[in-house]
């Protein structure tokens, strides 16, 4: 079965602050999807960890480009 994590879980093992992510999904750009359970914020663990790869690729792809 899939863990969902809260916010401030999702704050605590990237570092972003909280109000940044929440600031990207009010603006729905940027962070890793989210999804609303009721009024409680959720993110699939899995979606945090094909986000943060994304990040490593888009910075070693950029690192090549210079």
């Amino acid at each position: 079965m899939e863990r969902y994590l809260q916010l401030e879980e999702v704050s605590q093992a990237t570092g972003i602050p909280i109000n940044t992510l929440r600031f990207w999904r009010a603006q729905g750009r940027g962070g890793p999807q989210s999804a609303k359970f009721g009024r409680r914020v959720v993110y699939r663990a899995s979606d945090l960890d094909a986000w943060i790869e994304a990040q490593f690729n888009a910075e070693v792809q950029g690192s090549r480009a210079q």
